[in-house]
């Protein structure tokens, strides 16, 4: 069954001189000169309005005797309503995470991501009502002797408890996927280091301190397992378990068979989790069902995402983060695109939908057009009207890069585009599209659903 959730295609709207374009006359022209026409009325149109509006607010904000109200020192505090529908945003540009509600599209709050090239994502104890955020920083900014830590913050104001400080060795990569991660029963937190040779920093988040750093060479990424385990995935193609005992140092290691060809068909790093098993992709599209039941790892289970025929159609995998699995209905949620070998990093046009335990696929849907909702602000269209159905059938549809959703029972899908300041939510089980998330920022790739 296939659904559609986003308008015919055409080129980008004014305002983002830097977004591709790509012409080819006739109808094509004709809709970009129609949309350039849109943005010059509606800036017209709406400049006046917002003047008029932003009068109204200072008015209101007024007291009494004329002076504006200062809500200085009031701190609001999250609750535990609509939580089952938040994600959390990274910016790669502004160098920070944000927190929306799925279901209100509005913005609750950031913390600070550091200076990484991707910003890492936050990492959760719920038991302990903290977040975390592994940051890197320099004496002089940008340069100068390095400091790595890890920034606590109350998950209900998003204030800063404090800091540990760790060897400042922490790896850094364009997309911030699987660099760390906190064991089952949230009280170690292993970070994934590349300097000065491959290896993992155990941190006790209860202690507050580094409790060891364990050499991994040949192993990389961290997959959490259970409350004392964690997995890695091997250049020779195999997975390594490791075990570390109450005081948070190394009590063992296990590694499976080599199950992957890491030169003709290596697995992407953003894999899926379910209870004591981890779903990896490969670049050619084979889904690989990876267990730690037992002491040491093994494939359970490896199937296509593809059919013949469609990977003569050259049906891909591709994007950044490109897997999403909910896990109490099984459906696995995949980013697909047509495209040639290397193209595994592409935009996806289509998110296709599986039933991971018979390995089948169920449902077919156009990926949501993050566009109109990055164009709509900055030319003051609200949604709905013909303005509004003006851009949707005027923006193209670039793609989307990253997907991720909530594990209740009404799940959504969270859709973004890594170049574009959107994300677009999703009905997880129709398909159709419920609204945008318009305050995402400039540019980034993760997408952490808490």
């Amino acid at each position: 069954m296939r659904s559609e959730v986003s308008a015919a295609s055409a080129h980008p709207g004014c305002g983002r001189s830097s977004l591709p374009l790509v012409l080819s006359f006739s109808s094509h022209s004709i809709r970009l000169l129609a949309f350039a026409v849109l943005c010059g009325i509606s800036a017209a149109l709406i400049g006046t309005a917002h003047a008029q509006l932003a009068a109204e607010r200072i008015g209101a904000e007024k007291s009494s005797d004329g002076l504006t109200e200062d809500p200085w020192g009031v701190v609001a505090r999250l609750d535990a309503t609509g939580a089952a529908h938040r994600v959390w945003v990274n910016d790669s540009v502004l160098k920070h995470s944000v927190l929306f509600d799925g279901d209100a599209r509005v913005m609750l709050g950031a913390v600070d991501g550091g200076t990484a090239l991707s910003t890492r994502p936050p990492y959760f104890a719920h038991r302990r009502g903290e977040i975390y955020v592994v940051q890197t920083i320099y004496a002089r900014g940008t340069h100068g002797a390095r400091r790595d830590l890890i920034t606590i913050y109350d998950d209900s104001t998003l204030a800063v408890l404090g800091d540990i400080e760790i060897p400042p060795f922490v790896a850094d990569t364009g997309t911030g996927i699987a660099l760390g991660g906190v064991l089952d029963d949230e009280r170690f937190l292993v970070i994934f280091n590349q300097v000065p040779e491959v290896s993992v920093t155990v941190v006790d988040l209860e202690a507050r301190t580094v409790t060891e750093r364990i050499v991994t060479g040949g192993c990389a990424m961290v997959y959490p397992v259970d409350r004392r385990r964690f997995a890695m995935l091997c250049g020779d193609g195999s997975a390594l378990v490791i075990k570390i005992d109450e005081s948070g140092r190394k009590a063992g290691i296990s590694r499976s068979s080599p199950f992957f060809d890491v030169l003709s068909d290596p697995l992407s790093g953003a894999g899926v989790r379910s209870g004591d098993e981890w779903w990896f992709v490969s670049f050619d599209g084979w889904l690989h069902r990876l267990s730690f039941r037992g002491d040491a790892p093994r494939l359970e289970a490896r199937w296509s995402l593809f059919t013949e025929d469609e990977r003569a159609d050259s049906w891909r995998v591709g994007g950044i983060q490109h897997l999403a699995l909910h896990r109490g209905s099984g459906r696995l949620y995949s980013l697909v695109h047509q495209g040639g070998r290397g193209s595994h990093k592409d935009a996806g046009s289509e998110i296709w939908v599986y039933d991971v335990e018979a390995g089948e696929r169920v449902e077919e849907f156009t990926a949501p057009n993050v566009m109109p909702g990055f164009l709509r602000p900055l030319i003051g269209v609200g949604e709905g009207g013909w303005a509004d159905g003006l851009v949707r059938l005027l923006a193209p549809n670039p793609g989307v890069h990253s997907i991720a959703v909530t594990q209740d029972e009404e799940p959504l899908l969270f859709a973004r585009n890594r170049d574009i300041g959107n994300v677009t939510v999703v009905d997880g089980r129709s398909g159709e599209m419920v609204g945008d998330l318009t305050e995402a920022g400039v540019s980034g790739s993760l997408l952490v659903v808490p």
